[in-house]
C-alpha cells in the first residue's frame, strides 16, 4: 500500500489559518471529517490530544505529526496541513511547525496500513523532501512529489535488505525503538539510527515495537555478537534477553534527535551492562530520570486512588442518611449507611496506605517489593504513621530489596528459584518489619500529632495562607506533579483527621474547567466554535472535580490561561478555608458537596467567587479569534 492511497487532495490543507496547536488539530480533524474519514469525530480529536499529552508531536525541523490510533476512525486516513508562517506547535526544537501530518489509524487498522503510516514519518527525517512539500504550488503537486519520493525510499530499502543478508558477521550495533502509540516516532527514530549507521559505516539491525507488533526482531545470535544495544523506547521493551549485554537506555525522542552521539557511546564502551537479575521494566531512561522518587510516587498514587476515590464516595453517600447515621450509639443510626460507612473508612482506607507502600516498593524493585511495601504501608496504618509512614514504607521497601538482590546476586544458581518464593520475602519483610516497628513508626506517629495540633490550631490569616497555596497548587499542572503533591496532602490530612485542607484543594481543582467553561460562555469571541462546544463539557468535568478537563485550552495559550486558572483556585482555597468548610471525601466534587463540615451554601459560594475570577480574567487576558 502507498501513502497516497490514504493521503488523498481532499485531506489537505495548504494553507492553514490557525497559529496554535490546538486550531490546528481542529482544522485536520475537521477536514477528515468533512472527507468522511472519521466515525466520531470528537472522540478521535480527544485521542489525538491524549497523544500529544504524553510528549508532542511537534518533532522539530518544522514537523508535527500528529497521530491516533482508534475506532472514531472509519477509514484509515492520512491528512496534510500546509502553514508558511509556521505555527506554534509545541515542537521539540521551540521552532514552529510548517509541516503536519496527521495520522488517523483505526483500531483494526492492518499491518499495511500501519506500515505505509510509519514509512510517511521516515520520508520527513529529509530536508529536500520537506522543502520540496513547502514549494508545491497544487494539492496534485503534492501527492506526485510524496509518491516519487516513496518510490526511491522503497528502492534504497531493498538494496539495504540485500546489503544485510550479504553480512555474515550479523550487525555490530542493535537497537529497539517504541512510541506509545507505535505509529511515528517508533519508525522516525529506528530510520534516524539506520541512516546515521550507514553514514558511519557501521551495521546496525533495528528492531521497531510498532502497534502492528514486533518488526525485525532480534535474535539470540545477533543479541550474542553485537557489540552493544541502543533502547531507544517510551514503552516497555523485553530485557531480560539482553542479560549481560551493554545496553543504551534512552527515550525515543533521543533516537530520532541524537542517533549519532547514542551510537557513539555504545562504541565507546560507554553502555552500563544489563543485569536481568537486578528487574527492569525495560521503560527508557528518560523515564527512569523522571522517575526516581515522583515515578515511583505516581506509581503507587495512581494504584491507590480507586481505593481513595470509591471509599471515599461511599462514606460521602452515608452521610445523606445523617452525619452521625454509622454510629450504632445514635438516634439517627441506619444499618445501610453504617455498611457504606464500614466499607468505605474501615476496609477502602484501611487498605489505601498499604496499596500505596506495596505498589511504589513494587515500581522500585518489581515484585519482590511488592509484599514488604504492603506490610510496612499497614503497619503505618495501625501504627498512627498514617499517609507519610506510608510513603516511608514503600521506599525503604523497594530500596531494601534492591539492596538484597545485590547481596544475593553471587548465591549459586542452583539457588535462584529458591531466592524468590523464600529469602526475599522472609528477609525484606523481617527488615522493613523491624525499622518500622521500632524506628519508623513512632517518630513518624509523633510527627503526624504534632501536624494536625497545629492545623486545628492556626490563626484566621494563617488558614487562607494555607488556602491559597492549596489551591493554587492545583492548577499549576492540572494532574501533575504539583498538582498531585497538593492533592496527595489533602488525603494525608484527611487520613490524620483534618478535613480543612481537602476542601481547599477540591475547590481548588474545580475552578479550572468551570472557570474556563463560563469565560467561553460569556466571552464568546475569544473562542473558536470548537472551543466553545469543549466549554461545554468543561461544565460537567469541573462539577465532578476533573481538573485535567482545563488542560487544551491551558495547552492552546498557556501564558494567558494558565495565571488565570491559578488566581481562581487560589481564591476559591482561600475562601473555603476563611469559611471554615471541612471535606471528609477526598473526591467527588459536586456530589460530595452536601457532606462537607460547615456551610455547603458557603463551599459553593467559594468555589462561586474562583470560578468568576477565573472568567474575568481569561476574558481580560485572552485574544479575540481572528
Amino acid at each position: 500500500m502507498k501513502i497516497t492511497d490514504l493521503l488523498k487532495t481532499d485531506t489537505m490543507i495548504l494553507d492553514l489559518q490557525a497559529d496554535s496547536k490546538n486550531g490546528v488539530i481542529d482544522e485536520l480533524v475537521q477536514k477528515l471529517d468533512k472527507a468522511g474519514r472519521l466515525q466520531n469525530p470528537a472522540k478521535f480529536k480527544e485521542a489525538i490530544h491524549t497523544r500529544e499529552g504524553e510528549s508532542s508531536t511537534g518533532i522539530g525541523e518544522g514537523i508535527a505529526i500528529p497521530h491516533a490510533k482508534t475506532d472514531a476512525v472509519k477509514t484509515p486516513a492520512i491528512a496534510f496541513g500546509r502553514s508558511a508562517e509556521g505555527t506554534d506547535y509545541e515542537s521539540l526544537d521551540g521552532q514552529p511547525a510548517h509541516l503536519i501530518f496527521m495520522i488517523a489509524a483505526s483500531e483494526g487498522a492492518n499491518q499495511d496500513h500501519l506500515q505505509t503510516l510509519s514509512r510517511l514519518s521516515t520520508l520527513l527525517m529529509d530536508e529536500g523532501f520537506r522543502s520540496d512539500l513547502l514549494s508545491a504550488d497544487t494539492e496534485d503537486e503534492v501527492m506526485k512529489r510524496i509518491d516519487d519520493k516513496e518510490k526511491e525510499k522503497l528502492g534504497a530499502e531493498e538494496d539495504d535488505n540485500a546489503a544485510q543478508v550479504k553480512e555474515p558477521s550479523g550487525p555490530q550495533i542493535l537497537a529497539v525503538t517504541g512510541c506509545p502509540t507505535g505509529i511515528a516516532h517508533t519508525f522516525m527514530a529506528a530510520d534516524a539510527l539506520k541512516e546515521q549507521a550507514k553514514e558511519m559505516g557501521i551495521s546496525i539491525k533495528v528492531e521497531t515495537n510498532g502497534s502492528d507488533g514486533i518488526g525485525n526482531r532480534l535474535t539470540a545470535d545477533e543479541i550474542a555478537n553485537a557489540e552493544g544495544i541502543i533502547l531507544a523506547s517510551d514503552t516497555k521493551v523485553e530485557m531480560d534477553r539482553f542479560d549481560g549485554k551493554p545496553v543504551l537506555i534512552k527515550g525515543v525522542t533521543d533516537g530520532m534527535k541524537r542517533p549519532k552521539e547514542l551510537i557513539d557511546q555504545v562504541q565507546n564502551g560507554e553502555a552500563p551492562l544489563y543485569k536481568a537479575a537486578e528487574g527492569s521494566s525495560g521503560e527508557s531512561s528518560d523515564n527512569k530520570g523522571r522517575s526516581g522518587f515522583y515515578k515511583h510516587l505516581m506509581n503507587g498514587v495512581s494504584n491507590m486512588l480507586p481505593f481513595v476515590v470509591g471509599g471515599g464516595v461511599l462514606m460521602a453517600v452515608s452521610f445523606f442518611f445523617g452525619i452521625n447515621s454509622a454510629d450504632p450509639d445514635h438516634e439517627s443510626y441506619n444499618e445501610f449507611a453504617a455498611a457504606l460507612s464500614s466499607i468505605g473508612a474501615d476496609h477502602a482506607f484501611h487498605l489505601m496506605v498499604a496499596v500505596l507502600a506495596g505498589f511504589i516498593a513494587m515500581s522500585i524493585a518489581d515484585r519482590p517489593g511488592f509484599a514488604p511495601g504492603m506490610i510496612g504501608g499497614l503497619m503505618a496504618t495501625t501504627g498512627g504513621a498514617g499517609f507519610l509512614g506510608g510513603l516511608i514504607a514503600g521506599f525503604l521497601a523497594g530500596y531494601i530489596v534492591i539492596l538484597l538482590k545485590k547481596a544475593l546476586a553471587g548465591l549459586p544458581k542452583v539457588l535462584d528459584g529458591i531466592k524468590t518464593i523464600l529469602f526475599y520475602p522472609v528477609l525484606s519483610i523481617f527488615i522493613v518489619g523491624i525499622l518500622m516497628h521500632f524506628v519508623i513508626t513512632p517518630p513518624v506517629s509523633q510527627f503526624n500529632t504534632i501536624l494536625e495540633n497545629w492545623l486545628n490550631g492556626m490563626g484566621t490569616g494563617n488558614i487562607v495562607i494555607l488556602g491559597i497555596v492549596l489551591g493554587g497548587m492545583m492548577a499549576v499542572d492540572m494532574g501533575g506533579p504539583v498538582n498531585k503533591a497538593a492533592f496527595t496532602f489533602g488525603i494525608a490530612m484527611i487520613d490524620a483527621g483534618n478535613f480543612a485542607p481537602h476542601a481547599a484543594i477540591m475547590a481548588g481543582g474545580m475552578v479550572p474547567p468551570l472557570g474556563i467553561a463560563v469565560a467561553t460562555t460569556i466571552f464568546r469571541n475569544k473562542f473558536t466554535k470548537e472551543e466553545r462546544d469543549a466549554g461545554l463539557s468543561s461544565y460537567f468535568l469541573g462539577a465532578f472535580f476533573i481538573t485535567e478537563g482545563a488542560i487544551p485550552f491551558a495547552a492552546a495559550d498557556p501564558a494567558r490561561i494558565i495565571p488565570a486558572f491559578i488566581a481562581g483556585s487560589a481564591t476559591a482555597g482561600a475562601f473555603a478555608m476563611l469559611f471554615g468548610i471541612g471535606l471528609p471525601a477526598p473526591h467527588g466534587g459536586a456530589f460530595v458537596i452536601p457532606t462537607v463540615q460547615g456551610a455547603p451554601l458557603l463551599y459553593v459560594l467559594a468555589i462561586l467567587i474562583g470560578t468568576a475570577v477565573t472568567a474575568i480574567l481569561v476574558g481580560l487576558l485572552k485574544r479575540p479569534v481572528k
